[in-house]
């Protein structure tokens, strides 16, 4: 199949099975035209690569995890070991917007939002650094 029906029924852009080819994720065939020739085999990869990439796996972590499933004799620990790392990072991301939704939520509530210069979003973006709201202190029980 040629690549037009090789994106349709991957679901990729052409653009991006080109891309693919070009750092080597996938190889299609090529006819005697010299033209590319995707197979089943071929779509089926690109769908792996479209869901890995859905997931947050980056090129190189797809290139291993696309190893890893072509591997027979690979380990489950190996795969695991690279699905648990993403998803550490991906925690580590969530608690960084975390953090950063809490600060502009700071901001907004502090910004009077009226006809008035003053704002505290504007003040703080013109700062080096963003200070932090600190969070109550907790009464002890006594």
């Amino acid at each position: 199949m040629n690549i037009g029906h090789a994106s349709g029924r991957s679901g990729l852009p052409a653009k991006t099975i080109r891309y693919y080819e070009d750092i080597g994720l996938v190889s299609p065939d090529r006819g005697l035209n010299g033209y590319r020739d995707y197979s089943d085999r071929h779509v089926h990869i690109l769908r792996f690569l479209q869901r890995a990439r859905a997931l947050g796996f980056s090129i190189e972590e797809c290139r291993e995890l696309l190893g890893l499933y072509q591997d027979k004799g690979r380990a489950s620990a190996d795969v695991k070991a690279l699905a648990s790392a993403k998803l550490a990072e991906i925690d580590e991301k969530i608690r960084a917007l975390g953090e950063l939704r809490a600060t502009l939520e700071t901001l907004v509530r502090h910004c009077h939002g009226d006809e008035r210069p003053a704002c505290p979003i504007i003040e703080n973006l013109a700062e080096q650094g963003i200070p932090q709201e600190r969070p109550a202190r907790r009464r002890s029980a006594a």
